[in-house]
C-alpha cells in the first residue's frame, strides 16, 4: 500500500480530501464508491453496509442510497467539477455467513451503486466487485488510483 498518511474509514463513513492524501477501508459485503476529479485532485470515498434506507431511524450513510448522493455532494462542495467526476467501486462480496440467496446483500449493494452513478451520469472507470473474498483498498488522491488486496478468507 501507499506509504505516508492514509485516513481509514469505517462502515457508514464518508471522507473527502485532496492530494496527497489517501483514504482506505476494508470491505466484505459492504461497498465503497471512490469518486475522483483528476483536474483538481479532489476525491472521496464512502463505505456502506446496506443498499437502501428503509425509512426507519436516521438516514445515515450506512445505506447506499444515502451514502452515494452524500459523497457526490461532498466532493462537489470541496471544489470538484461534477462533470469531471469518475467513479471506482469495490466490494459487494458474497461472504460465507451471507450466502443465503434471500440475503444477497453484496449484490444489492453493487446494484444500488451502479444505478445511482448512472442516474448522476458519473462513469464507472474501474471496479472490483462481487466474488467471495473481502478486500482492502487504498485510494491515492495524487493519481486517482486505488490499490487493492484481497483479504484472506477465514473458513
Amino acid at each position: 500500500m501507499i506509504s505516508g498518511s492514509s485516513i481509514f474509514i469505517h462502515v457508514g463513513q464518508i471522507h473527502v480530501d485532496v492530494a496527497p492524501q489517501a483514504i482506505s477501508t476494508v470491505l466484505g459485503s459492504c461497498v465503497a464508491v471512490c469518486l475522483y476529479d483528476a483536474t483538481t485532485h479532489i476525491g472521496g470515498m464512502n463505505h456502506y453496509l446496506l443498499p437502501f434506507w428503509n425509512n426507519n431511524g436516521l438516514q445515515t450513510p450506512k445505506f447506499g442510497n444515502i451514502a452515494i448522493p452524500k459523497l457526490i455532494d461532498a466532493v462537489v462542495a470541496q471544489g470538484a467539477n461534477p462533470r469531471a467526476l469518475q467513479a471506482k467501486i469495490f466490494g459487494g462480496a458474497s461472504m460465507q455467513a451471507m450466502r443465503d440467496d434471500t440475503m444477497m446483500i453484496g449484490k444489492k449493494n453493487i446494484l444500488v451503486a451502479q444505478e445511482i452513478l448512472r442516474e448522476y451520469r458519473i462513469p464507472i472507470v474501474a471496479q472490483d466487485i462481487g466474488g467471495v473474498n473481502g478486500r482492502k483498498i487504498q485510494f491515492d488522491l495524487t493519481q486517482g488510483k486505488v490499490l487493492m488486496k484481497y483479504a484472506l478468507r477465514a473458513e
